[in-house]
């Protein structure tokens, strides 16, 4: 039975991916005929992206569960080198794209394909990240970590209820982010006109 840290994790993962993903598309659509709601929706997304992820998530699995696992799992230390390799370069990775959006946004369509090709590589990076958590951090700790370590993770991680994992009560400073990224952002992508 997977823990319930481990089981936070992943679904933090499902809900960041489906994010990625949706930016994914936001960008490829383009702003089309409605430029104002196409960079609001970007804005919104890279915001949840800097503010669970990068200061919730990753805080926790840097302090708390990567060094657990070193320490019980010490064939991990390469992962977990590569990990907290992506960690620091993460946050400034998505202020980055902020300001490329705001620059395409002020300055106008010749800083468009910069902004792109930016959300395209911190895409694959993150993904590729999340894959490597999944599959040489999470199957080891399960395996290897005592009773008191899953009490002290699961009680950090518990704290962290990320509002698009769908799991927790909304929290109603994120709730209007949540509810401005589905209304606006167009099908299939949210709610808002195609």
């Amino acid at each position: 039975m997977l823990k319930q840290s481990l089981r936070i994790i992943q679904e933090e993962h499902s809900a960041l991916a489906a994010m990625l993903r949706s930016l994914t598309m936001m960008v490829e659509r383009g702003p089309d005929h409605e430029p104002e709601r196409y960079f609001d929706v970007l804005r919104a997304m890279l915001f949840y992206i800097d503010e669970f992820p990068e200061r919730l998530h990753h805080t926790k699995e840097s302090q708390l569960l990567f060094p657990k696992v070193a320490r019980v799992a010490p064939e991990t230390l390469a992962a977990i080198e590569q990990l907290e390799k992506d960690h620091s370069k993460s946050e400034a990775g998505v202020r980055e794209l902020q300001h490329l959006l705001l620059a395409w946004e002020l300055i106008g369509d010749s800083r468009r394909e910069v902004f792109e090709s930016a959300v395209k590589r911190y895409i694959e990076a993150y993904m590729a990240h999340m894959s490597l958590e999944e599959t040489a951090i999470i199957p080891v700790a399960q395996k290897v970590l005592s009773e008191d370590d899953w009490k002290e993770l699961d009680a950090a991680f518990a704290t962290n209820c990320d509002p698009l994992t769908g799991k927790y009560p909304r929290d109603p400073a994120y709730d209007r982010l949540f509810t401005r990224i589905v209304m606006s952002a167009p099908a299939p992508i949210g709610l808002g006109d195609a």
